[in-house]
């Protein structure tokens, strides 16, 4: 049996991206070890085709020579063969170091040496779903964008909600909001506006940064109708946020990571998206909608400007978000969930 070992990206939507990789790996016979940073490591311990997760004691910045030296030494003749997920050029120096014979990884930061085995990054305008483009470090010639799939034990999942104080199917929940900035962030009176229309409870899921963005959503909307919000806000490990996801009744969320978390686990989703783009990162799931007026004929003047890629609206007007009305996003939301 080959032993693998991949090298995980940084931010946790990529890591769901990568498991149709990590599922072909395995189906042909690979044992799959991962490497990963201590926030994303959660979403890969919910892959069951993953033997075992190695956090990288690694930080922000700097090569951390001597961190990566010492576990590539632990990691001497362990893995037949790598395959680097992100394109820097500290992420080829573990496998390097470790003396890992063959080297996958795409043509990036200056380190061609640092591989055996280099994939041509494609053009910016010919690029394929993030999806395929890390499944082709397989080398299959039949990729496509494979739906990821996450699985979580009934048994993590009912510990998880009974510590929360939650009810299976009884919330939903929103994800307002974006590591890349402002451009991607749906307004918060658009979603506060939106959970006081709900049947059910809302929870807020996001890190500590997004607290008070989450506040800001929760406190007007509880104002108006007490107990209708619950902001957790940086107050769950991601792993637990995994189990509330899995859950729900349904999902609001911007481009996320955790908008891949919920594609992963297949629920019932709307995704909206302002800066960035649903042909490069869409939600692979079935049960996903997707809002873009970008890609909405009767929506004028036409979004010509999208997608720009920007962390905050280079024309100072975010149309592309503030004019997707909180009335449209729930009805897209319960034909999700009828469809469902």
């Amino acid at each position: 049996m080959k032993r693998a070992l991949i090298i995980a990206p940084q931010w946790i939507g990529d890591a769901v991206m990568t498991e149709p990789l990590l599922r072909r790996l395995s189906a042909r016979g690979e044992q799959l070890t991962v490497g990963a940073l201590p926030w994303v490591a959660p979403v890969y311990r919910a892959m069951p085709q993953v033997a075992e997760v190695i956090e990288l004691p690694f930080a922000h910045g700097g090569l951390q020579w001597r961190e990566r030296l010492s576990l590539a030494r632990q990691m001497r003749g362990r893995f037949d063969v790598a395959y680097v997920c992100p394109n820097s050029l500290k992420s080829a120096l573990l496998p390097f170091l470790a003396g890992i014979r063959k080297r996958v990884g795409y043509l990036g930061e200056a380190r061609f040496g640092l591989l055996t085995q280099h994939l041509k990054n494609p053009a910016k305008g010919q690029r394929p779903p993030m999806v395929a483009l890390y499944s082709a470090l397989s080398g299959d010639a039949d990729v496509v964008a494979d739906r990821p799939q996450l699985q979580l034990s009934a048994h993590e999942v009912d510990a998880t909600l009974r510590d929360l104080t939650l009810t299976r199917m009884g919330y939903h929940v929103f994800a307002p909001g974006a590591e890349f900035g402002d451009a991607k962030r749906w307004p918060a009176t658009h979603f506060a506006t939106l959970a006081e229309q709900l049947d059910l409870p809302v929870v807020l899921l996001g890190s500590g940064k997004e607290a008070a963005l989450c506040a800001a959503i929760a406190d007007p909307a509880n104002v108006r109708r007490p107990g209708q919000c619950i902001n957790l806000a940086g107050k769950t490990t991601l792993a637990q946020a995994l189990g509330v996801i899995s859950a729900c009744r349904s999902m609001v969320s911007n481009d996320s990571g955790l908008m891949h978390v919920a594609a992963g686990l297949g629920v019932h989703q709307v995704a909206i998206f302002g800066s960035s783009s649903p042909l490069h990162t869409p939600p692979l799931n079935a049960l996903a909608k997707v809002l873009w007026l970008k890609l909405d004929p009767a929506y004028q003047p036409a979004l010509d400007c999208a997608p720009c890629f920007a962390r905050a609206c280079p024309l100072g007007h975010t149309r592309c978000l503030n004019d997707i009305l909180p009335s449209r996003v729930r009805a897209l939301l319960a034909e999700a969930c009828r469809e469902g």
